[in-house]
């Protein structure tokens, strides 16, 4: 079983490296590249296709991941804009940008994006706790499996970004 599941999350991150390869050169920003709104697309995709494969829910289950999958998708949406809008104020040079800005406004942007982001992240962890209680411990297994692997591919990738910045220079 757990084969299956390595095999299906291995075979959906090599899908998505070259998503995540094509999002270095889709849409720069000082310092550090973010993938458009399709690339970012695909990926939202290509995870929440790997974590319902891997958790192979039951009927009885399947009726709360909707919600889950919804959560998903609207925290990665309102991540996409929050990247929009750091690419905009990117856009000038440094020297400007610092004559340019108030740094109270600076703040209170900030503010904004972090209950932002808290927001979405209360969003998606209350979507997940009905379904969550519903698991085996077998699929509470394979859920954290998924999560560390993502999350060393995630590593990953923005570890080779960093590298190849460094050959850049």
């Amino acid at each position: 079983m757990i084969n299956k599941v390595a095999v299906a999350t291995t075979a959906v991150l090599i899908a998505a490296a070259p998503l995540a390869y094509a999002a270095e050169t889709s849409s720069t920003t000082v310092g550090m590249t973010h993938p458009n709104a399709a690339d970012l697309k695909s990926l939202t995709d290509a995870r929440v296709a790997m974590i319902k494969a891997a958790l192979q829910l039951t009927p009885d289950q399947e009726k709360y991941w909707p919600a889950v999958e919804d959560a998903i998708r609207a925290r990665a949406k309102n991540r996409q804009a929050r990247w929009e809008r750091v690419a905009e104020l990117r856009d000038s040079s440094p020297i400007d940008a610092l004559h340019e800005r108030n740094p109270v406004e600076l703040m209170q942007r900030r503010a904004e994006s972090l209950s932002q982001r808290a927001a979405d992240l209360k969003k998606v962890a209350d979507a997940w706790e009905p379904l969550y209680k519903t698991l085996s411990e077998d699929q509470k297994k394979r859920m954290a499996f998924v999560t560390v692997v993502a999350a060393r591919g995630i590593r990953d990738t923005i570890e080779r970004h960093i590298e190849s910045e460094d050959d850049d220079e």
